[in-house]
C-alpha cells in the first residue's frame, strides 16, 4: 500500500497537466476556463478613393503592402490615440488651407505620416508638421533665422506644403506620384520610372522608405475614417479642442516677448505654445516686414496657475 500511493499520486498529477483548459474559480461564479483571444481587423477594401482617384487594391502586392502599414499603424495604440486627439484640434485649419489652395483634402494625412501632428525634428534637420528641410523651406517662402523658424508656423508651413504639392503635381500629373514625390522628390520619382520604364508609382520599384510612403498615407486614411473598426472610439476620448484664438499683426520689433505677453494679459508660455515658431525671447521686425502673432481669445480665462488652491 505504501509503495502504490506515490505512483497513484504521480498519475493523477500527470493527467491534470495534460488538460489544456485550466479551471478557474472566482468568488460567487461557476467554473470558468481560460480560452485564447485575438484582435480581429476588418478585411481591406477591394478599392479605395484617394485625392479623387480610385485605387484598385485587388493586386496581391498592393494588398500586402497596405496590410503591413495598417497593422503597424493600428497596433501603435499610444501614437494613434494621441494623433486622433491632436487631429481634432489641428485638422480644421489644415482642411481649410487645403481647400483654399485647391489641394485634395486627403493630403491632411500627409501631416500625420510626416510628423504625427507634432512639431517634430528629424535626424537630418527637417522640422514641423510638414517636415521641411531648410533649403526647401526657404524656396517656398518660410523664413528661418536665430529668432524664428516658420517651418513651425502651422498656417504658413501648410500653405508652403500645398504649393510644393501643386508644383509636383503640375509635373507628374498624378496625385499618388505627387505623394511619393513629397518623400523622394520630383526628380527622384522621374528617375526611378525612367530607368525602369514604368508609368506609375504602383509599378515602380522604390527604396524602402518611398516604397512604403504612399501605403502609410492610405493606412492612415483607412483607420482615421473608420476608427471603430480598428478598436478606436474617438467619441469616448478626451479629444483636444481647437485653440480659442485671436490674431494680431505686429509691425514693430518686440525686444522682450515675456514683458509683451504680460502686457497682453498672459505669459510667454502661452505665447510660445500658440506660436511655436518663436525661438527666443525677442522678435525683430525689419522695415516693411510684418508678422502675425496668435494670441488667446479675449474670452479666455488666463489667470495665473495657483498650485495651492
Amino acid at each position: 500500500m505504501n509503495n502504490i500511493f506515490p505512483f497513484l499520486l504521480l498519475t493523477i498529477l500527470l493527467a491534470a497537466c495534460e488538460n489544456k483548459q485550466v479551471p478557474l474559480r472566482k468568488s460567487g461564479h461557476p467554473k470558468e476556463t481560460v480560452t485564447s483571444t485575438a484582435v480581429i481587423f476588418p478585411n481591406l477594401p477591394q478599392s479605395m478613393e484617394f485625392a479623387g482617384t480610385t485605387i484598385n487594391l485587388q493586386d496581391e502586392d498592393l494588398r500586402e503592402r497596405l496590410d503591413r502599414e495598417v497593422l503597424m499603424t493600428a497596433y501603435y495604440q499610444s501614437g494613434w490615440v494621441s494623433c486622433l486627439k491632436r487631429a481634432n484640434r489641428y485638422f480644421p485649419e489644415i482642411e481649410r488651407i487645403l481647400k483654399e489652395e485647391g489641394v485634395p483634402d486627403d493630403f491632411k494625412y500627409l501631416a500625420i505620416i510626416e510628423s504625427n501632428l507634432l512639431q517634430a525634428v528629424s535626424p537630418v534637420g527637417a522640422q514641423g508638421f510638414w517636415q521641411f528641410m531648410p533649403e526647401t523651406a526657404r524656396l517656398y517662402g518660410l523664413e528661418m533665422n536665430n529668432e524664428i523658424d516658420e517651418r513651425l508656423d502651422i498656417e504658413k508651413s501648410t500653405h508652403a506644403a500645398c504649393r510644393y504639392l501643386k508644383d509636383a503635381n503640375t509635373v507628374l500629373k498624378d496625385w499618388v506620384m505627387t505623394t511619393a514625390a513629397y518623400n523622394r522628390g520630383v526628380g527622384g520619382v522621374q528617375e526611378d520610372m525612367k530607368w525602369q520604364e514604368t508609368e506609375h508609382y504602383f509599378d515602380t520599384y522604390q527604396n524602402s522608405e518611398t516604397g512604403r510612403y504612399v501605403f502609410r498615407l492610405l493606412a492612415a486614411k483607412l483607420i482615421y475614417e473608420n476608427p471603430e473598426a480598428y478598436g478606436y472610439y474617438p467619441s469616448k476620448m478626451e479629444l483636444y479642442e481647437p485653440f480659442r484664438i485671436q490674431k494680431v499683426a505686429v509691425e514693430g520689433s518686440i525686444p522682450n516677448l515675456a514683458d509683451w505677453a504680460s502686457d497682453q494679459g498672459f505669459n510667454i508660455k502661452i505665447l510660445r505654445k500658440l506660436n511655436p515658431w518663436l525661438k527666443t525671447t525677442k522678435l525683430t521686425v525689419r522695415e516693411g516686414q510684418k508678422f502675425t502673432l496668435v494670441l488667446p481669445s479675449a474670452s479666455e480665462n488666463l489667470k495665473p496657475y495657483n498650485a495651492y488652491n
